[in-house]
């Protein structure tokens, strides 16, 4: 299947190339033009601009932006909004606040053209791992471009199936869902970065407890000096708290136990605000995810084993370098490797 993909930083570059090693065609954009000639020698049509792709691509066409919420990412849609025509889809896959997309959905819709959010999840580690996807948008046209999601979804692979799924619609177990009209996907993402945020926040806290046994301030008798390391690496093991957060900790650790490469400072990107706004709206209490946020603003003033813990995780899964934006996919594997001796 043929798709135009817009912005090729750490996910949009990877997406192109998971999609072309399946066989499907990719015409792609960035304002850095370097990283669409990169794309072009592993197959892609790479254009000029934004316009020059529309043109290229072959009616009814798809557009994939995958580009940095807010303001770039506003104009982007409102610029293919005025490119394409009747039938044409566009797709944002990256973290929008779903309230946007609801908007653009019904200011697209006016001249006839599709608008489908795409919460991805799977950081740079997605080419390999795949992506799992929670897509909104008008089911036609999500049902038109499930090439695409099949491809990029990780799949079944060795995690066991749920018992009693065999009537539920078999696309979740593969790793996507189309989780409702336009707004509904990014909605769906947004809570689970707003989990996520909790889920990284208890690590950090639990880590730091273990780190801290040795503390002068306790009673001599009550002091363990507890190889932080080999907890992580238990725990990943038969644990009921393993999980792919635990596994890029212990990678970090097996590194540095000290983490002495991270200072702390720890970004939120959004997503976690807007999940607390949404429990709010509805009246749901939403105490750890609501304090875990907190946590992060505390780290721009001071800095603990935990909040060293929360950056080497943000880092491990999508290439966050402290105080900036995520870094280039490449950039972000070859520090990776460099921190966790891959």
């Amino acid at each position: 299947m043929q798709i135009g993909i817009i912005g090729l930083g750490r996910m949009g570059g990877n997406i192109a190339r998971r999609l072309m090693k399946h066989g499907h065609e990719c015409v792609v954009f960035d304002v850095n033009p370097k990283a669409g000639q990169d794309l072009a020698k592993d197959g892609a049509t790479a254009a000029a601009s934004v316009e020059e792709m529309v043109k290229t691509l072959t009616k009814p066409c798809a557009v994939w932006s995958m580009l940095p919420a807010g303001k770039i990412t506003e104009d982007m849609v409102a610029k293919l909004g005025e490119l394409m025509e009747k039938g044409d889809v566009v797709i944002d896959g990256g973290n929008s606040f779903y309230k946007d997309d609801i908007r653009r959905a019904k200011t697209l819709a006016e001249k006839g053209v599709d608008y489908v959010d795409c919460g991805t999840s799977g950081g740079i580690w997605g080419i390999g791992r795949g992506y799992c996807m929670m897509i909104g948008g008008p089911k036609a046209a999500v049902d038109r471009l499930d090439p695409i999601f099949k491809t990029l979804a990780p799949g079944i692979g060795e995690i066991d199936r749920t018992p009693g799924r065999d009537a539920q619609d078999p696309r979740a177990e593969q790793g996507y869902i189309h989780a409702g009209p336009s707004g509904a996907g990014h909605f769906v993402k947004m809570v689970h970065n707003g989990i996520e945020y909790g889920l990284m926040q208890a690590y950090a806290e639990g880590f730091d407890i273990l780190r801290s046994k040795n503390s002068k301030d306790l009673p001599e008798d009550q002091r363990f000096e507890l190889n932080i390391p080999d907890i992580a690496e238990v725990w990943r093991r038969g644990s009921v708290v393993s999980s792919w957060l635990l596994d890029l900790s212990a990678i970090a650790l097996a590194k540095d136990p000290q983490l002495s490469n991270f200072s702390g400072y720890v970004d939120d990107s959004g997503e976690g605000r807007w999940t607390i706004e949404a429990a709010i709206e509805e009246a749901v209490p939403a105490d750890v995810l609501t304090t875990a946020l907190y946590a992060r603003f505390r780290s721009r003033q001071e800095h603990t084993f935990a909040e060293r813990m929360l950056s080497a995780m943000r880092f491990g899964f999508g290439g966050h370098v402290e105080g900036h934006e995520p870094v280039d996919p490449h950039a972000a594997k070859e520090k990776l490797a460099d921190k966790a001796a891959q």
